[in-house]
């Protein structure tokens, strides 16, 4: 018995109440969706009775919306409905606040609160959304006109405009752009150029002058931390030093430990702490914290410089936490002579009761009374390796009454057994977290000590040892840190998968690692516009998925190429064209950003269509290709009509279509167009794709459980090795590449002028110009089909030939795509 959904069925009742014959046709397609709104339409007498198209395609809206809803009940429901047949609520995006309300309250609405979420009344001035604009201007990192798109979706998400009309919101965005950036046609011609100097809030001072709206680094948490010197201190001459070495700026660090790659939830790190410190004209260091040898190692360190450059940000100097490791072991011996801290032999077991678990009140450590002479002369012995490890601690004397564990003898230092990547065997001793971590942001007077709200307990800890030794005490503030839901971050799962063979190494694309982001081809600068839209606070963030890749869609919007492209290619034979016919089609790699190019491609009697655009049975609400149906070709110069196929007589497939040109008398208007590629062996047309690997969600659950293996989804890897893209993706890889090796050289020379460079013998990774250079530059949009990048793993000669000299595939090339993100989240193509 089949229950199957037939959207014929349905399309009949929704034309009655205002909505158009496509409209209609769409919104039966979805069973789920379908039934809820026949169910809206029964159940209202007005809706039934036919309302303004407007109305009536909210009403679909809101049908789309509770298939997709938890439980919301029928009260609810049709206030929504009111609200909407009132002329309350005028957007889908109102629509969809109101569902969002309705899924976590009950009638009676408190209907202020309600009109407040929804957008309901809103009114702004045209010159107010400017302000805003200029405001996002001045503390984002914004080249040009190319991230138009990527500002407008960005200006949306401020609460204070984000009820305005889309219109004057993008009429404002284009006014500044106008303004800051010169007229459109005066942009760069290849719309490369003005992302040279990616550091935000430098480039226009003009540009922020008296915003009317805080910036994300003015207003909430950040906005709330204290003046350069406003941080108490133990001593007066303490902060008078520090401000004289800073000059009364804002100096912050990223101290990441190199025992791993960073991931996406470290780019809110990185933001905030280059981002705050640019923003106030200061200087941000990147600190490695390399305290622990045992898992270190040399691939991390350079991996770690090599994402913050690709993110945008220059360290002012980079430093580690092993060149104080003199200063630290100086303050150890201080602490130990103030009686701050003792030599304990306990094991670890009996370390933890003592400590009471971290639960129980605490006691005293056997040793914690030892002579200071005692201490000191122990000391020195786990410094000259009389000790194994586990053998001996340095402890510091805190306060074990306090209610915070953190207060609770902490380890200060211990013995580890391993060669330091810096200091080679010199020392057998080495500074914990909670002792460094502290003290190397004194010693390097950070002003603002800026970490997750992990570390809040913490906080007390790290005053009580500066104060204990009696140096500037940074003020550590914390806010919340970045998830995203469907992913893992641990290092150690993470670990797992890669050692265990469920993904391809650190970098594939299907994690959420930085590297492996670049690798997919998702651009730095919509990673660093998804994390300054969150805004910063004390809350943790955590975001769906599918808001980070609509975050992607937007950027790339108006920033990536377009090129025809096909994945399951059917072959369609023009039969009134000559054998050798062919015509060369100027077109845009844009239609509305022209600073992108054009490129020229063939068409001929031979093309390839997307197997998916045909169909042998027609249907009303159907637009593509069928027999006897005429469809448009992109920017070809008529459509075709189809007028006989082939089909494979084993397996039933069409395996092509016979087609008639509409080139002659008055031209049919198609309903529809679609994409296609040429075969024209001179021109090199098509180019054949050797893999075009599409990524799906690495797990099957928004929340992955602990037993992560028990959760991966086994068809998360699909690869395409049929794709088929026009002959203009080789010129367009080639001036990409070269693009961003001209853009390269010219940041890095500027970042080695003005930031501290270690010297040449110094093993500290340098910054260089190859860091920010890969195949992923290479970014297109698959017209029709979804955004792409080039893998690392693609061998392409003509990338590596000098400029100028022409584009062609060669004998041994191989072509690798990855897919950057879908053009629609549910990646259906309509109709």
């Amino acid at each position: 018995m089949s229950n199957k959904h037939n959207p014929a069925e349905f399309t009949p009742l929704f034309k009655t109440i205002g909505l158009t014959d496509s409209k209609a046709a769409e919104a039966a397609k979805s069973a789920k969706s379908a039934a809820i709104l026949k169910e809206l339409i029964e159940s209202n007498a007005t809706v039934a009775a036919g309302v303004e198209e407007k109305q009536a395609n909210l009403v679909v809206s809101l049908s789309s919306s509770l298939s997709k809803a938890g439980n919301v009940g029928a009260p609810e429901r049709d206030f929504v409905v009111a609200k909407i047949l009132d002329g309350s609520l005028k957007t889908v995006d109102q629509v969809s606040a109101a569902m969002k309300y309705a899924e976590t309250h009950n009638i009676p609405f408190d209907e202020t609160e309600f009109d407040k979420e929804c957008g309901v009344g809103f009114s702004i001035e045209p010159a107010q959304i400017v302000d805003h604009v200029k405001s996002y201007l001045s503390s984002n990192s914004v080249a040009g006109w190319a991230n138009l798109g990527a500002t407008i979706t960005a200006v949306k998400s401020i609460s204070e405009v984000r009820w305005a009309s889309p219109v004057e919101i993008k009429n404002a965005v284009e006014s500044v752009f106008s303004e800051t950036f010169g007229p459109k046609q005066a942009a760069q011609p290849k719309g490369k150029e003005p992302k040279k100097d990616n550091k935000p809030s430098k480039a226009k001072p003009e540009a922020m002058a008296t915003p009317s709206r805080k910036t994300v680094f003015e207003e909430g948490f950040l906005g709330a931390l204290h003046k350069p010197g406003g941080n108490p201190q133990i001593h007066p001459h303490l902060r008078e030093a520090h401000l004289a070495a800073t000059g009364g700026n804002v100096w912050t660090r990223f101290p990441p430990e190199p025992n791993g790659y960073l991931h996406i939830g470290h780019s809110k790190a990185i933001f905030v702490n280059f981002g705050y410190a640019a923003h106030n004209n200061g200087k941000c260091y990147l600190r490695y914290d390399d305290t622990n040898p045992e898992k270190e190692e040399a691939r991390y360190f350079e991996s770690i410089l090599e994402m913050v450059r690709w993110l945008g940000y220059e360290p002012w100097k980079v430093t580690y936490s092993s060149d104080y490791f003199q200063e630290l072991y100086d303050l150890a011996v201080e602490l130990i002579k103030r009686d701050k801290a003792y030599i304990c032999h306990c094991t670890q077991e009996e370390i933890k009761v003592d400590r009471g678990e971290k639960k129980g009140q605490p006691r005293p450590c056997i040793h914690r009374d030892r002579p200071i002479a005692e201490n000191l002369t122990e000391f020195e012995n786990m410094k000259n390796g009389k000790y194994k490890p586990k053998e001996a601690f340095l402890r510091m004397k805190q306060n074990l009454t306090d209610g915070n564990p953190q207060m609770w003898d902490l380890t200060a230092y211990r013995v580890l057994d391993a060669p330091h990547h810096r200091t080679g065997d010199k020392w057998k001793i080495y500074p914990t977290y909670d002792f460094t971590h502290c003290l190397v942001d004194s010693l390097e007077n950070i002003s603002h000590s800026l970490c997750t709200v992990e570390f809040i307990a913490s906080r007390q800890s790290y005053d009580w040892l500066c104060d204990a030794v009696e140096v500037y005490k940074p003020r550590q503030s914390e806010y919340g840190r970045l998830n995203l839901e469907g992913t893992i971050m641990s290092k150690r799962k993470i670990l797992a998968l890669v050692d265990e063979k469920y993904v391809n190494g650190w970098d594939d694309p299907r994690l959420y690692t930085l590297i492996a982001l670049r690798r997919r081809g998702v651009p730095p600068g919509a990673i660093i516009s998804f994390v300054s839209t969150l805004g910063v606070s004390t809350a943790p963030s955590n975001i769906e998925i599918s808001r980070f890749e609509q975050t992607l869609r937007q950027y790339l919007e108006n920033t990536a190429p377009r090129l025809l492209m096909v994945m399951k290619p059917l072959k369609v034979t023009i039969e009134n064209l000559p054998e050798d016919y062919v015509t060369f089609i100027e077109k845009p790699l844009h239609p509305k950003v022209p600073e992108l190019g054009t490129t020229s491609i063939p068409f001929t009697r031979t093309i390839y269509i997307e197997a998916d655009d045909f169909r042998l049975e027609d249907s009303p609400d159907y637009f593509r290709l069928a027999p006897g149906k005429t469809v448009g070709l992109f920017q070809a110069p008529f459509p075709i009509t189809c007028t006989a196929h082939k089909v494979d007589p084993v397996t039933g497939q069409v395996t092509e279509l016979i087609c008639k040109a509409e080139n002659e008398g008055a031209p049919k208007k198609p309903k529809a167009f679609i994409q296609w590629v040429a075969e024209h062996a001179p021109s090199g047309s098509p180019v054949r794709i050797d893999e075009t690997r599409i990524f799906h969600r690495l797990f099957k659950s928004d929340k992955p459980p602990s037993d992560f293996r028990t959760d991966i989804n086994p068809n998360s890897l699909e690869v395409v090795k049929t794709a088929l893209v026009e002959v203009g993706i080789l010129p367009l890889s080639k001036r990409l590449l070269e693009d961003a090796r001209r853009e390269a050289k010219a940041r890095t020379e500027k970042a080695t002028k003005e930031n501290v460079q270690a010297s040449a013998e110094d093993d500290t990774p340098h910054a260089t110009a190859e860091q920010l250079v890969g195949n992923e530059c290479v970014r297109f949009q698959g017209l029709r089909v979804a955004y792409f990048a080039l893998d690392k793993d693609t061998r392409l000669a003509a990338l590596n030939e000098p400029e100028g000299e022409k584009a062609e595939r060669k004998q041994g090339d191989y072509l690798v795509l990855n897919r950057i993100v879908s053009l629609k989240e549910d990646s259906g193509k309509s109709s």
